[in-house]
């Protein structure tokens, strides 16, 4: 094989892995020889061999294949040192690097500062924004405009599938393309510790440690993963600590706030919240529909001719309250379905094929809901409904509502008597009771309740 042919090969991967992670992994890789199979290739420092050979190696054999090269295995190797192969992967120990330079859209850059691989369909344009994550869009669009720093660290937090990684690729390409000369590094926090990890063994700490505090934007995903690893906890804390006393802007997210991560050490909470602390609410129903609509656009091209029912969306928005993930998943197999059978995507069609999310997605009701939503139907205080208060008008929706928590929640008696201000579990019997009777007999009772629980259960 030639240089000639793994040029070629270069511009079919292009297509492949998305030309963030060909810029970052693909470019700076150098073709060595191909001798009985097996491809060899050098890098620039052992972790860079190692994370393209975990994840992108696959790739670059199946492409050389095609191309008419007869390979087997891929290795990377640093230098003259012994080889990462794509089977085993093994660490291998790089020389000692010169003073790093940027991450960015550069490959020469890339080079000595390899941080995750940014998706590009994250960005700030496929972001849907809604009321539960107006304020964790504005502040990062306030990061990627690259000016002074104004809250260090930018800390976002919340469930799974709600945007936060989203939102993190999403500053790293805005950065990228305002001012591609920053040095902007973005990992999750389990790479942090492998870093880390592999400088102590290969005694290049300082290298490690200039490497870091040498970025002008430092994003770390998932920090709840050094919870309770203490060398990787100290080490962090003097890396943040160096870069907020040289005014460079850090933006951290978890899958909850600083102050409830169990295991981080008080003196790194402290630091994490002494910036701005932003909350990624559940989505709601407004948001997840808008989400949809934005995936449907972009699936009009790839399934042309597929008829969407109308109503479809609603239901899915409707239904499908867990993640975002979980929703764009579902559609994606509701197109894909629709397309292999060559049917119309009907509500039917989407009950059938989505029938296990559909179970998984069900919403647990809990009885401050149920209080809640009663209350709003027959406008009265919320406090009044658990509160002391028997005039007939407050009464009536608090056995409603006692009614309901009972058949729609698993809760016992005793535990539905607390939560309507202490009371004893044979006052919710008997508010029960009442209701039962007169479900019978009063036509606008069982009106209200036929109401009241579509609307709790959707």
């Amino acid at each position: 094989m030639t240089n000639e042919t793994w040029g070629l090969v270069r511009e079919e991967l292009i297509k492949r892995v998305g030309r963030n992670n060909y810029v970052t992994w693909i470019e700076p890789l150098k073709f060595s020889d191909l001798k009985q199979g097996v491809a060899r290739f050098e890098v620039p420092t052992s972790f860079f061999g190692d994370w393209v050979s975990r994840n992108f190696a696959d790739h670059i054999r199946a492409q050389l294949n095609t191309a008419g090269a007869q390979v087997d295995r891929v290795e990377f190797a640093v230098g003259a040192a012994r080889p990462a192969s794509a089977a085993a992967a093994p660490v291998t120990r790089a020389p000692a690097r010169a003073k790093p330079a940027a991450i960015s859209a550069r490959p020469a850059e890339a080079e000595e500062m390899p941080g995750a691989p940014l998706d590009s369909r994250f960005t700030f344009d496929s972001f849907v924004v809604g009321k539960p994550n107006e304020l964790a869009h504005a502040a990062a669009r306030r990061v990627a405009e690259g000016g002074p720093v104004t809250f260090n660290p930018l800390f976002l937090y919340g469930g799974v599938g709600l945007g936060k990684t989203h939102l993190m690729h999403a500053i790293a390409h805005e950065l990228q393309t305002r001012q591609p000369h920053l040095r902007v590094l973005y990992l999750s926090a389990e790479q942090f510790m492998y870093r880390f990890v592999q400088a102590l063994r290969e005694r290049q700490i300082m290298d490690f440690k200039e490497l870091f505090r040498s970025v002008d934007v430092l994003m770390v995903d998932d920090v709840q993963f050094i919870a309770g690893k203490d060398s990787t906890q100290e080490e962090f804390f003097h890396t943040f600590n160096a870069l907020v006393d040289q005014n460079k802007q850090i933006v951290i997210s978890a899958d909850r706030a600083p102050g409830e991560i169990k295991d981080l050490e008080d003196r790194i909470k402290s630091r994490l919240q002494c910036g701005l602390v932003v909350d990624l609410h559940p989505t709601d129903y407004e948001l997840r529909l808008g989400i949809l609509q934005q995936k449907v656009e972009l699936y009009r091209s790839q399934y042309k001719g597929l008829v969407l029912a109308d109503g479809v969306l609603e239901f899915l928005a409707h239904r499908i309250t867990t993640n975002v993930r979980v929703l764009e998943g579902a559609l994606t197999r509701l197109f894909a379905f629709a397309s292999l059978v060559g049917r119309e995507i009907t509500l039917e069609l989407a009950q059938d094929c989505l029938a296990d999310i559909l179970r998984a997605s069900d919403r647990k009701l809990t009885i401050e809901e149920i209080q809640r939503k009663v209350a709003e139907h027959y406008n009265i205080r919320l406090s009044d409904m658990i509160g002391p208060k028997r005039v007939r008008t407050i009464a009536r929706p608090r056995q409603i509502a006692m009614y309901l928590a009972k058949q729609l929640t698993p809760r016992s008696l005793p535990e539905i008597g607390r939560r309507f201000g202490g009371r004893d579990h044979t006052t919710i019997m008997h508010g029960v009771r009442k209701i039962e009777e007169l479900m019978s007999t009063d036509s606008q009772l069982a009106d209200d309740l036929q109401l009241l629980r579509r609307l709790l259960q959707g």
